[in-house]
């Protein structure tokens, strides 16, 4: 029987020999990209337009028999080789016909990828005999979409995650949802970093400086439990290093404390500088209040500080609505300026008797202690004002900054060096010695071995005013333009040796030094509790040790017991007493202000 002749037309195109198995078997996709959020599906066939064949197709769709099935009984489609069937033609528009990009020309789709393996063959057999369904098309690889905002978080793993290393992935997960634009674009960004927090240097830079306010604390000590002086009336090592430092110290402290209290900047007049004054004000009032409970300590174990102090503080006020730019060099004028203007005024003022100041004295003799605590005590508040206003300027600084604790520690060094070689040119060759012998009274020479030594170990807050050449002393707690100049660069010195210390972040190193910063760190946070309870253990008969062994035991006490303290509590109760009546006096006055204080104001723990 003669079988019917086909109908003509091109000569079926010869498929290209089959892949065996074995080789295919070793062919396995590799994808570095996870899965992102699958992309909407496509309209359906009712609902897309044919869409002409782009470059990659450039043979055009006829209609031919089924070419011939290969031996592995799988049919040919048009990406295999052979021209496209009447199914494939009446198909709903799928990738094969969509206008290709500039994508498609590098990257292998997961149909590509899918019909290299057996699997693909079996898949490509099973699209061909099932009967044709309105399934959802796979989606088409397009440029991203500037307009589309993601849906889905960054991925975790592929070029933008932690590792580098590609990550094969199994052909089950070759699914619609990993050939997103997102995932595949070789323009793919990570995803941005996020800014360093700002924590990690505010706590160095606190830790820094209650770090300093624990140096000067054991300072303090060590004044009032060490001996100053030998019998015959040479000043001792400990009171040469720690004399007048530890006390200048602690008011440009408190000044840093004034910068931080009212938000690191200028208050201005108005509502604001007087909420910040009433709170500063009240913070004054509650240290003289502890100062006038003490006084029936003995001042020759301690002269208690707080009431100067306090005075200091009030003076300072005003200080805080000025500019920086004002107040650096109105500082600097303070340092040199008022101690001459103090030799000047003290002999028009009465004699102080140098005791503990007390309420008694405040009722008999109001103006006797305010002249005493002013300006001619142990702590002279108008002295004690230049100390205040460096520390304010100093607070304003951007103290977590390696530059500043650098120029801190370099600057205040060369002042401090300058200072001293100042006072030892004058008083030595420049012939100060032998004025001040000249005009001095016998038992002022008697009390030393020379007149250096006396010179050092006489002043108590102030010199005499015998002769100007006092002035050009360094002596500790002798309050002239010299020694204001070098107490106050020893200051500035230990603070920002601290606070490079504190932001130290090497490896090994770091871990060392916190051990070592985080005890003086947590006594400096309550340098007014220790103070205090130093001033009633010193004064009470438990204190039975000698001089080296009671201040050892009153450090290590004031550091295991702060850092103690601190972790199970946090603020120290005698810091507790003097800021929430503080606050509540800056809360009362501000809504009467109709707006409140910096809102930095009160954030520093002091």
């Amino acid at each position: 029987m003669t079988r019917p002749t086909p109908p003509p037309g091109p000569a079926p195109r010869v498929p290209p020999p089959r892949i065996d198995a074995p080789t295919v078997r070793t062919v396995r996709p590799v994808r570095t990209t996870p899965e992102p959020t699958p992309r909407p599906a496509q309209a359906g066939p009712s609902q897309a337009a044919p869409v002409p064949a782009g470059p990659r197709h450039t043979a055009p769709p006829i209609p031919r028999p089924p070419a011939p099935t290969p031996r592995d009984g799988a049919p040919r489609t048009a990406r295999d080789g052979a021209q496209p069937s009447p199914r494939d033609v009446a198909s709903p528009v799928r990738r094969d016909t969509a206008p290709p990009t500039a994508r498609d020309a590098a990257l292998p789709t997961a149909r590509d990828t899918a019909l290299q393996s057996p699997r693909g063959t079996a898949t490509a057999a099973a699209r061909h005999s099932a009967p044709p369904a309105p399934a959802t098309p796979v989606p088409r690889i397009a440029e991203p979409r500037a307009a589309a905002p993601p849906t889905a978080p960054p991925p975790t793993t592929g070029p933008a995650a932690a590792d580098d290393e590609p990550r094969p992935a199994s052909p089950a997960t070759l699914s619609s949802a990993t050939l997103s634009p997102t995932t595949l674009s070789p323009t793919t960004q990570p995803p941005p970093t996020p800014p360093p927090t700002a924590q990690a240097p505010r706590a160095s830079r606190l830790i820094g400086v209650d770090a300093a306010r624990g140096v000067a604390l054991l300072g303090i000590i060590a004044v009032h439990a060490l001996v100053e002086t030998t019998d015959d009336g040479v000043s001792t090592p400990s009171y040469l290093i720690f004399g007048g430092r530890s006390a200048a110290l602690f008011a440009v402290l408190a000044g840093v404390s004034f910068a931080f209290l009212t938000g690191r900047a200028r208050v201005r007049p108005g509502p604001d500088l007087r909420s910040a004054a009433a709170m500063l004000a009240t913070r004054a009032g509650m240290l003289m209040l502890i100062g006038l409970a003490l006084s029936w300590t003995d001042p020759t174990i301690a002269a208690l500080i707080l009431p100067y102090y306090a005075i200091a503080f009030l003076l300072a006020i005003p200080l805080v609505a000025l500019p920086t730019a004002v107040l650096a060099p109105l500082a600097a004028a303070f340092c040199l300026g008022i101690p001459v203007l103090s030799h000047l005024v003290r002999p028009m003022l009465p004699v102080p008797d140098l005791g503990n100041p007390s309420l008694t004295g405040l009722l008999t003799d109001p103006l006797g202690l305010l002249s005493e605590l002013t300006v001619t005590g142990a702590y002279p508040g108008v002295v004690w004002l230049a100390y205040m206003a460096v520390g304010i300027v100093v607070g304003r600084l951007r103290l977590s900054s390696a530059r500043t604790a650098a120029g801190l520690l370099v600057w205040g060094v060369a002042a401090a060096l300058a200072a001293t070689a100042a006072s030892v040119r004058l008083l030595g060759p420049g012939g100060g010695y032998a004025v001040i012998a000249a005009a001095s009274p016998p038992e002022l020479l008697d009390s030393a071995p020379t007149i250096a030594d006396a010179v050092t170990g006489y002043p108590d807050g102030v010199t005499p005013t015998t002769t100007w050449w006092w002035l050009a002393t360094v002596a500790p707690h002798s309050g002239t333009p010299l020694d204001v100049v070098q107490t106050a660069g020893s200051a500035l010195a230990v603070l920002g040796t601290t606070l490079l210390l504190a932001g130290i972040t090497t490896r090994g190193v770091s871990a060392v030094l916190g051990h070592l910063l985080r005890p003086l760190a947590a006594a400096g946070s309550m340098t007014l509790t220790f103070y205090v309870a130093s001033i009633l253990f010193m004064n009470s008969p438990l204190d039975t040790f000698g001089p080296l062994e009671g201040y050892l035991w009153q450090a290590g006490v004031a550091l295991v017991a702060g850092l103690a303290w601190r972790r199970a509590v946090g603020r120290g109760p005698l810091e507790t007493l003097v800021s929430a009546p503080a606050l509540a006096v800056r809360d009362r006055v501000r809504p009467a202000a109709g707006t409140g204080t910096p809102s930095a104001a009160g954030r520093h723990r002091d």
